[in-house]
């Protein structure tokens, strides 16, 4: 049986509730021109073209599927595709799992459509995540009026909104402090300075919830492998059980560190993810052994649902997966 055919310019149907089966979006806070279009002799703050990475990675994409320039694009749009054929795995369980579509949606589409995060995105959706890969020099920033609308998305109970801001490299002066972090994460892909998630910053701002994302840290490995180590889990305090059964998450070379900043009992750190320590950062000589990879925002006030922080690469096959990362996914779908 050959595979459907594929659609892209079409406008969402909205998908209808039903009792028990929840309705996963995603919503990427990127402008795809404005990162399609950085200068690409501008060394920092963008993305690589799909050149750079069949350079760095070959021969990994040098078969004529992704190295021919009459079948896939050649420059940073090139990479910007390869998140959406990494994020088709993550979408395909959830429809298994929900009996729901996920559809993903673009803050600025590749047509230059643009889709602020209001009713037209919130209306049928139980879980939103927030993919915040935007990097901080296009200007992505969460309106009043979008925080207003998450803040009355978060009125119904049982809703769960999952933002995840990118990692945080090289945000310094000090070129020295840039090269020592470039060594520690290891990825030639990555400039000595690439800072993203302006708008997941802002949206958690405005919904007053303490977290940031910072650096870029590269996790600790099981020996021998490039499996990624255990998380060390708060599991007294996962009364909602987003990670039962979840042992890891998948390996990526620079992951942030999502800092609460304020310890009013608003945020708590359910997940810890070793860090790889015969690398040196800042982060590590000032005596961190671990980054905070899961932060959870339970109901509060008059916001009756569930916040979680986490990064955009846990739900994509780009840098790997195994079943204890899509249990977290099934987890996910299915909470309640």
């Amino acid at each position: 049986m050959s595979e459907l055919a594929r659609t892209y310019n079409q406008t969402h149907a909205p998908r209808p509730y039903a009792k028990g089966k929840r309705r996963l979006s995603v919503y990427i806070a990127w402008s795809y021109p404005g990162e399609a279009n950085r200068n690409v002799a501008e060394m920092d703050n963008r993305f690589s073209t799909l050149t750079e990475v069949r350079r760095a990675l070959w021969p990994a994409y040098e078969v004529p599927r992704f190295a021919d320039p009459l079948h896939f694009q050649q420059g940073i749009s090139g990479s910007l595709e390869l998140f959406f054929w990494a994020w088709v795995q993550f979408q395909t369980l959830v429809q298994e799992v929900t009996g729901h579509p996920a559809p993903m949606f673009q803050r600025v589409d590749q047509a230059g459509f643009s889709l602020p995060l209001d009713e037209r995105v919130l209306a049928d959706v139980d879980t939103l995540l927030v993919f915040s890969l935007d990097h901080d020099v296009t200007g992505q920033q969460a309106s009043a009026a979008e925080i207003e609308a998450v803040r009355a998305f978060l009125r119904r109970e049982g809703t769960c909104l999952v933002i995840g801001p990118h990692h945080d490299v090289g945000g310094t002066a000090s070129f020295d402090q840039r090269a020592i972090e470039y060594a520690h994460h290891g990825d030639p892909l990555v400039p000595r300075q690439q800072r993203f998630g302006l708008y997941g910053r802002s949206l958690l701002e405005g919904l007053g919830l303490p977290v940031e994302n910072r650096y870029g840290l590269r996790p600790a490995t099981l020996p021998g492998t490039q499996k990624i180590a255990p998380l060390s889990v708060m599991r007294d305090l996962d009364t909602k059980g987003w990670l039962t059964g979840v042992e890891n998450f998948n390996f990526h070379m620079h992951l942030p560190h999502y800092a609460v900043t304020r310890d009013d009992g608003t945020a708590q750190v359910l997940a810890m993810q070793p860090i790889d320590l015969t690398r040196p950062h800042p982060f590590t000589e000032a005596g961190a052994t671990e980054f905070n990879a899961l932060v959870w925002a339970p109901p509060r006030g008059d916001r009756a649902g569930d916040v979680l922080v986490a990064d955009s690469t846990i739900f994509s096959t780009l840098f790997g997966g195994d079943q204890s990362l899509e249990r977290f996914w099934k987890n996910l779908a299915t909470a309640t």
